[in-house]
């Protein structure tokens, strides 16, 4: 491209963008340069070599209990933790989420790297971690006790390093990420903690170093079918909430989603009755309904109720002059769809950190706490925190800390990058 052109193109690209965006666009070409400042430098350096001590908060994180709203005691521990890492005014809000401050030259930009705290398992699942080797085993070990021991080993590389930047950063452990936690700790942070400060957002969750720019959304219902129950032989002929509860998830089972964007429904959950010679009074099911569109998923929101009321109707239908069924849906868990498009500043200078640290590049989709700053609009990704995990959410969950380092340094770099 000759120079006016290209002088040109700048010049366009800046009027187009925020002053924010255009400042983080022409970042995302220099990241290269950034690497070889002698402060981002050494903070890589000290990420690599202080990765023992990383791995270690790892497990000691693991090893205190954080259930479903039961993350207290593990919140305790990494406020105690932030502290003693450097970072300033280290708080744990209204909502349970841990926050501390790294101040820059300047207020804004305002970046937010976070973890989560919680895990998906109940209190009496015990959270002791073994080690064979470079493998690491214990339940929530990589999600997401290694993202909350990387943004620890952050916040005291850029400290030890003297990294200066123009922003703040606040580093967050947040609560309620997993399961029917439906991101109440990361919608506190936006709703209220810092409520219209946030520019930027990272979570760090998981193992690897994928960029997850696609956030997916979810809605997740507890559909119960009722009636007067009854003696099976006796009583038979009454409308019965098990025939309602099947012929819904026969007519779940059958409708069409598209392919583009992906789009799932599942029934993960049943229940109900008292015995098997009786009618029952109550019949339930849990429904998962998924996509990264949010129309998408209204559309099918409605389709999966239609299919319910539909059951409800017929059933009582065949049982004319019979007490009839009522049925109650209740949505359990819902999380907003969002993205960070490709081609966006926020998602270029990952790509960017990436390829400096001659890591492959790799955007994904999921669910996550970036799915809340994506839905309001603020440039946000979830990036893998290193190493190579296995059996997420199961008791027998695994870490490989095989060249983990790398993902500390990713996401130093990235820290560096975003906050300047």
């Amino acid at each position: 491209m000759a120079a006016a052109s290209r002088c040109w193109w700048v010049v366009a690209l800046v009027c187009l963008l925020s002053p924010s965006q255009s400042t983080v666009a022409q970042r995302a070409d220099d990241v290269t340069g950034l690497v070889a400042e002698p402060s981002v430098r050494r903070a890589l350096d000290i990420a690599r070599r202080a990765e023992p001590d990383t791995v270690a908060d790892q497990i000691r994180l693991c090893e205190v209990p954080a259930p479903p709203f039961g993350e207290a005691a593990r919140a305790a521990v990494y406020a105690d933790a932030m502290r003693a890492a450097g970072l300033a005014n280290v708080r744990i809000d209204a909502e349970g989420n841990v926050v501390g401050e790294r101040r820059g030259r300047a207020e804004r930009p305002h970046l937010v790297l976070s973890a989560h705290l919680d895990t998906v398992f109940p209190a009496d699942v015990p959270v002791r971690v073994t080690r064979d080797g470079v493998r690491l085993r214990g339940p929530g070990i990589g999600d997401d006790c290694r993202g909350l021991a990387v943004v620890l080993a952050v916040a005291r590389a850029l400290n030890a390093a003297g990294v200066q930047t123009n922003g703040s950063v606040t580093f967050v452990g947040t609560v309620g990420e997993e399961g029917l936690g439906n991101l109440r700790g990361v919608t506190a942070l936006f709703g209220a903690t810092l409520k219209g400060k946030v520019d930027r957002f990272i979570s760090v969750d998981g193992d690897g170093h994928g960029i997850t720019h696609i956030g997916v959304g979810s809605r997740r219902y507890r559909v119960t079918f009722r009636g007067p129950g009854g003696h099976s032989y006796d009583d038979f002929g009454r409308a019965n909430p098990m025939n309602a509860l099947g012929l819904a998830i026969a007519s779940i089972s059958r409708l069409q989603v598209p392919s583009s964007p992906k789009t799932t429904f599942s029934v993960g959950r049943v229940g109900g009755g008292t015995s098997i010679n009786s009618i029952a009074t109550e019949a339930w099911m849990e429904v998962d309904l998924r996509s990264s569109d949010e129309g998408v998923l209204g559309d099918l929101d409605a389709r999966v109720q239609s299919s319910v009321r539909r059951a409800l109707e017929e059933e009582n239908a065949r049982r004319t002059g019979q007490p009839g069924l009522t049925v109650a849906i209740e949505l359990v868990g819902r999380r907003p769809a969002g993205r960070t498009a490709q081609g966006t500043p926020m998602v270029e200078t990952a790509i960017a950190a990436l390829r400096a640290l001659a890591l492959p590049v790799r955007l994904d989709e999921g669910s996550t706490d970036a799915n809340l700053p994506m839905s309001v609009g603020v440039p946000s990704i979830t990036v893998g925190g290193g190493g190579a995990g296995r059996d997420a959410h199961s008791p027998q969950e695994s870490f490989d800390t095989t060249d983990s380092w790398k993902g500390t340094q990713l996401v130093t770099l990235l820290t560096a990058a975003l906050a300047r």
